[in-house]
This record gives structure tokens, sequence and C-alpha cells, in this order.
């Protein structure tokens, strides 16, 4: 539970939260808390991972898909095009046991600063991977308002070999984060100014099982094709590349190395159906 367990104790998160949607200094007792509840003060760097990030609360919360999604944005971390404040949104993707996790494919898509969506391109649209470190590192701008709603970025998480979690994130401090139906409080970033910009700050924590110690990057067979299939893990593809896979012919639309868990109808954004 986000908010207060069963037993009426009031998470980590909670108080960190509630502190950075009021605009308030966080308490000093709570700055060795899980990575998770990181949060960016002025002239100071994100918080050192901690051994553990499970205090009681449960994995990010998913929310609405929209009506703005696209299937196969380019594979970028930057997404400057076009005027705007420029947004800095970094962090990591954490599993149960709070292991960070490789190999995460990230797709995130904006309004642009006037509050529209690009439905023709890919504007303000991309998707990457994080590290072997679990991290990530997205370049945009703040995106702007338009009717209904508060301002937000949306993002689609996905492990290898994992449900996709489609989920949105907020900022602090919005007037509108109170009239806005969607809004969730356990998405809001943590937020500064900086770097002639703005510094966003959200850790991800998966439904994602995992033994203490390091998560182990995902291998796999390369001879091995999928019965009835010619996509085969470990192989270089490239855009154009043709392959089937469960009795379906898709084609590759991004360059990338397959793996186990990145089967073309688990990933839109390197795979079309044909």
């Amino acid at each position: 539970m986000d908010s207060e367990t069963s037993t009426g104790h009031v998470t980590r998160k909670t108080v960190l939260r509630a502190a950075v949607a009021a605009g308030m200094a966080v308490p000093a007792v709570l700055m060795g808390v899980p990575a998770l509840a990181r949060t960016l003060t002025d002239g100071a760097a994100p918080l050192d991972l901690t051994p553990d990030c499970d205090d009681g609360d449960d994995p990010t919360p998913p929310q609405m898909e929209g009506p703005y999604f696209k299937p196969a944005s380019p594979q970028r971390s930057s997404l400057l095009d076009g005027p705007g404040t420029r947004l800095t949104v970094s962090g990591y993707v954490f599993g149960r046991a709070c292991r960070p996790i490789s190999g995460v494919l990230l797709d995130f898509w904006q309004a642009d600063t006037n509050g529209a969506y690009d439905n023709t391109g890919f504007k303000f649209r991309g998707h990457q991977f994080t590290g072997v470190d679990g991290g990530f590192k997205l370049t945009t701008i703040v995106p702007g308002l338009y009717p209904g709603r508060t301002r937000h970025l949306h993002v689609k998480v996905q492990a290898p070999g994992r449900p996709v979690l489609t989920t949105q994130l907020y900022f602090p401090n919005e007037p509108r984060n109170n009239t806005d139906s969607l809004f969730d409080a356990r998405l809001l970033m943590t937020v500064r100014d900086g770097g002639g910009g703005r510094e966003a700050a959200f850790d991800f924590v998966l439904d994602v099982p995992q033994d203490p110690g390091p998560t182990p990057t995902p291998t796999a067979t390369p001879t091995t094709a999928p019965p009835g299939g010619t996509w085969t893990a470990g192989r270089a593809y490239r855009p154009g590349d043709a392959v089937t896979y469960g009795g379906r012919g898709y084609v590759c639309l991004q360059t990338h190395t397959a793996q186990a868990g990145w089967e073309p109808p688990n990933v839109p954004a390197l795979w079309r159906a044909v």
C-alpha cells in the first residue's frame, strides 16, 4: 500500500512524496530511504541506492494508455524536437528485491509545449533500454497542458519476458493535479530547476521476482529457434529483416540483438506484424 498500511503505519515513501507535492524540504531522518523515494535538492546529487527498496509498498502502479499511443517509435533517448522548457528525466528500474534490471524497454510519448500530440509522425515519442545498472535517462521538454488533464508523461515499461507496465508520470505543484481524475500522487516525479531547464527523477519498481544479488542479464542460446518460426534469440537484426514466430510473419523496425523475452509479439517497438 502506498498511503497507509493496514496497521496504520505511514510508509517512508508516502511522507517523501507528500513533502515533494507540497514543495517542502524532505526531513533529514528520511534521507536514507529506498531508491524509489529518491529526491533532488538544489546542489545535491541523487541519493545513493540503498540495499532494500521494499518498505511495504506495491510496485509502480499502472495507468490507462490513453488515445495517443503509437507503436514502432524510434529508439532514442532524446525527444528534443521543437520549442519548450528542457526536461531531463532519469532513474532506475528495479524488481521486487530492489535489484536493478538491465535490458528493460521504456517507451515514452507526450504532448508538445502546446499540449498537442503528433499523431502522424513521431515527435516527442521514442523508446530506449536500461543499461547494465538498470538506469535510464530521457531528454525532452516539459509537456504542455490540454483540456481535462494535468501535466504528465506517458510510458510503457517492460522487463525481458515480463508483462508491459503502462503508466503515467506527474509533476509536483501543478494546480491541475487537484482536478485531474487520473492524477495519482504515487506517480509523482521529484523535480528541480537545473541544467538550463528542469531535472526530474523517478524509479520504477516492476513486479519481477528477484533473489538477493545482482540481476543476471538475460541470455539465450543463439542456435535455438522457436517452434515453427525463424526468429532466433542472440541474432542481430536490422530494419527490414523478416522473420516468423508463432505462425505469423514480422518485419524488423529497429536495429537490435534479439534476446529471450523480446519475441516479436512482445515488442511492437521492434517488430511489426505482417
